[in-house]
């Protein structure tokens, strides 16, 4: 049964918050947006759908809630950019692998892969992201351009791997391990930090 129907003391209503937006996050991993309901995050939540509504008003606020990256994952991405170039592909790597297996990050980025597909705030979210955070912090290539399609080859590889291995869960990518991943995935990321990119000569 629910456990409350109205909000209680301040701590007690920041820990109910934090509950129904982790469940929230559980639902739109699994499900997607169209998929998910009000009622089934309280359901998750074991709290009563009228506290859904009482903290974040409409499933579309919660929504953008659930799927807002955590400010240290941002951080992380920030720093990992730092990283020795020689070094740059297989630290890029490790961040997102670290980033899935994650409780907290994990399903806030399934939940944004899941749910871009079909929902435009939610992808453009994702591409301000991409934009902003995984290409916008990279210091590669001799020029603005080489910069933009080195960082760009670099996401699609770190975000289809993510789709292929957490999302879609397609073997035998999802049964390697991190080590077997970055042993085989790394090089080609280096080579998009530091090689030479198309046509040559």
């Amino acid at each position: 049964m629910p456990k409350k129907s109205t909000p209680g003391p301040r701590d007690e209503r920041g820990v109910l918050a934090a509950r129904i937006l982790a469940a929230a996050r559980e639902e739109f991993a699994e499900n997607g947006s169209a998929g998910t309901t009000i009622r089934a995050i309280a359901r998750t939540a074991d709290v009563d759908p009228a506290l859904v509504y009482h903290y974040f008003g409409s499933k579309g606020v919660l929504l953008d809630a659930a799927t807002a990256p955590p400010a240290r994952w941002l951080e992380n991405v920030a720093k990992t950019w730092t990283t020795p170039v020689d070094e740059l592909g297989s630290a890029l790597l490790r961040l997102m692998l670290d980033a899935w297996a994650d409780e907290e990050i994990g399903p806030v980025l399934r939940s944004i892969l899941l749910t871009a597909a079909h929902e435009q705030a939610t992808r453009e979210k994702l591409r301000k992201i991409v934009e902003g955070s995984l290409i916008g912090l990279a210091q590669l290539g001799v020029d603005e351009h080489d910069r933009l399609v080195r960082s760009g080859l670099i996401s699609s590889q770190i975000m289809g791997l993510a789709m292929m291995r957490y999302v879609w869960k397609i073997e035998p990518v999802a049964a390697m391990s991190d080590d077997e991943i970055v042993a085989a995935v790394a090089p080609n990321l280096q080579h998009y930090v530091d090689g030479r990119i198309g046509q040559e000569g």
